[in-house]
């Protein structure tokens, strides 16, 4: 799926992942912050997902299949695992490893910083349970 991390209207278009109907997913969505490296939360047309930034800076959906095993890096912020994926760079993609549903978070580099939206939002993410660390 391709997110767009632009556009000025006053609800970001984000598709629902598929288990965005998830519990642990409102647990999370209920904690979101209202803002991400200073950009401001926006609405958003879909359930379990977040946004920041005007242009939007930030994507969040909730409810993604969890990941087993990845050939992607896993990085450790503030006790919530992640699997970044550069593929699109500037554009970052992160991706929960171990939890279940997983989220996803996409950033753009140019406007935010990834280590510091990831830390932001961990008090949010570790309400998702977790069932894996990564390893080396």
């Amino acid at each position: 799926i391709t997110l767009l991390l632009s556009g000025c209207s006053a609800t970001v278009n984000i598709d629902a992942a598929p288990d965005a109907n998830n519990p642990a997913c409102a647990e999370v969505i209920v904690r979101l912050p209202d803002t991400l490296d200073g950009k401001a939360k926006r609405i958003t047309g879909a359930q379990a997902t977040g946004a920041w930034g005007t242009p939007t800076s930030v994507l969040l959906r909730c409810g993604l299949d969890s990941t087993e095993a990845s050939t992607l890096p896993c990085i450790t912020t503030s006790d919530v695992d992640w699997l970044v994926d550069d593929s699109k760079a500037p554009s970052f993609r992160f991706i929960t490893f171990g939890r279940k549903p997983a989220l996803e978070v996409i950033v753009d580099s140019e406007k935010v910083s990834g280590a510091a939206v990831l830390d932001e939002l961990s008090a949010s993410v570790q309400f998702l349970p977790s069932e894996k660390t990564c390893t080396s």
